[in-house]
């Protein structure tokens, strides 16, 4: 991945154990801060979807579960990974909980929002699920707002592909 890209910044999987994101080196990301009690969690099955349509040409979609809004990720891991599973049959990675706002938000956070600033170019999160999309050299390409629906997001993940 190219020096401006996600590759070595720090993240916490599910299980506590600390990694980067080069195992996800060439693949097409989207990255998505998530939550299991926000208007918006119907998205799981979109974004399942695109993860399912896509995983086979280098497509991963990568949830950050966050409990700055609305406190709608009380969770612990284990309910969180349990929830998605039996609810929404995710399969795709969904890492620890982090904090995308704010002086404890996480360095992938900090980097998403200063490379694809919001609306106006605030860089704030506004709220759960929203999403940004990586090319394969580590590249935020596009930030979307919550109420984009995954599937309004296949075209733009079909050109990277």
């Amino acid at each position: 991945m190219t020096v401006g890209s996600i590759a070595n910044i720090p993240v916490t999987a599910a299980d506590g154990s600390e990694t980067d994101l080069s195992v996800y080196d060439g693949k097409v990301l989207l990255i998505v801060n998530v939550a299991s009690k926000c208007g918006f969690t119907p998205q799981y099955t979109g974004l399942e979807a695109l993860h399912r349509n896509y995983a086979d040409r280098g497509f991963e979609v990568l949830g950050f579960p966050c409990n700055q809004f609305g406190a709608q990720e009380p969770g612990d891991a284990a309910e969180i990974a349990s929830f998605c599973s039996l609810t929404y049959d995710v399969t795709f990675p969904v890492f620890a909980k982090v904090d995308v706002n704010g002086d404890a938000a996480a360095p992938l956070y900090r980097y998403l929002k200063k490379a694809a600033p919001g609306l106006f170019g605030t860089e704030g999160i506004k709220w759960n699920f929203t999403k940004f999309l990586i090319d394969r050299d580590g590249e935020v390409v596009e930030r979307y707002a919550p109420q984009t629906k995954p599937e309004d997001i296949a075209k733009d993940i079909e050109k990277l592909l």
